[in-house]
């Protein structure tokens, strides 16, 4: 990995800043920023992204004649032209065009009534020839393509020309069974300190990243509806703790060890709560279900585990909530079980392969 050394630092940092500043602005002038629909019940908020618009429904909605009405930015047209009834039963792509007709933006929108994958095998990454990291993307039962979050996009201006085999989440060639994925604690260099964000943990999650600069733990939004009840987590994993473990001041905690996480929540959405972060995820009231590794070590060999859900503080599932969509799944790993307040250790490196979800 190759950071920004410290000559002419100052004058560096004021260019890199102000060049993120104006591509942010220019992305921005061709983007959908709200969505609204009639006629059609979701069950939940359409998760708008930087090129992908998603609409949970249950599976009995009529798809056939849907007609989306998009907020723009400023000045900005929209292709179909926002309102016009599509048949949805297959995404639609849409395209956005700035205000000064300089920049074009593609959007996928689609509707999905399915659950999540159950399934992961690591082997799939999305195919963008723009993009400087690994993506994977995994099949539900029904054939449809899952899309999981990791944390890649929010380090990916501090990571220089490193490539992608380098960020914090990727894919590696050894795994237990073809490519598997590999999670790495990495120094985020001068300026992630500079943004008191010193390391980078990799992580992966059901879920979805949308950066909070005021709140980093809250860039990660766990969860996506489930309507079945899970059992059981199975995979292998292979672990390496970094030799220094450290908090967010890069002070070393003397006796203080690094170790993973690999872990499942199903939690209860509603009342405006619609995902949770790293700020709650293991602590949130609505939290039904939870399959946690626990007691983990430090593996060379690729190592068995199996775990199951368990009820927490006795909270039990409403089945007429779940068969509505009404609860949300996620699966959250990272290579520094404190890595969303920045505690860990550099080089610290989780393996995954082989994963499946079990549900009634």
């Amino acid at each position: 990995m190759k950071f920004i050394n410290s000559m002419s630092l100052t004058l560096l940092i004021g260019l890199l800043l102000s060049s993120c500043i104006r591509e942010e602005a220019l992305n921005a002038e061709a983007d959908i920023t709200d969505v609204k629909l009639e006629g059609i019940n979701l069950v939940r908020k359409p998760i708008i992204t930087n090129n992908e618009v998603v609409f949970h429904v249950n599976g009995w909605e009529n798809l056939t004649k849907v007609a989306p009405q998009f907020s723009l930015t400023e000045g900005a047209k929209i292709e179909p032209e926002s309102g016009k009834e599509l048949d949805f039963t297959q995404a639609q792509t849409y395209t956005v065009t700035s205000q000064d007709g300089l920049w074009k933006k593609t959007y996928k929108v689609s509707f999905k009534s399915n659950d999540v994958a159950t399934d992961y095998h690591f082997e799939t990454l999305k195919e963008d020839a723009t993009s400087k990291y690994h993506t994977f993307i995994d099949k539900t039962d029904e054939g449809n393509l899952t899309e999981w979050g990791s944390g890649n996009s929010g380090v990916s201006f501090l990571m220089g020309d490193s490539k992608a085999t380098e960020y914090p989440t990727s894919q590696s060639e050894d795994g237990y069974a073809g490519k598997c994925l590999k999670l790495t604690t990495v120094s985020t260099g001068f300026l992630g300190s500079m943004f008191g964000a010193p390391i980078a943990a990799g992580n992966l999650f059901i879920g979805d990243f949308s950066i909070d600069m005021s709140n980093a733990a809250k860039s990660t939004h766990f969860g996506r509806p489930f309507k079945k009840l899970p059992k059981m987590l199975s995979g292998y994993y292979k672990y390496k703790a970094g030799p220094k473990f450290q908090d967010k001041n890069k002070k070393e905690i003397k006796d203080g060890k690094d170790s993973l996480a690999i872990y499942a929540i199903l939690f209860e959405t509603g009342d405006g709560v619609e995902y949770l972060d790293g700020t709650n995820s293991l602590t949130s009231d609505r939290i039904v279900l939870l399959a946690q590794l626990k007691g983990a070590k430090e593996a060379d060999e690729w190592t068995h585990f199996e775990i199951p859900f368990e009820a927490v503080a006795g909270r039990v599932i409403d089945s007429e909530k779940l068969k509505n969509g009404q609860y949300s799944l996620s699966i959250i790993m990272s290579s520094s079980k404190e890595g969303a307040i920045f505690k860990g250790a550099i080089g610290s490196t989780l393996y995954v392969d082989e994963l499946k979800l079990y549900s009634e």
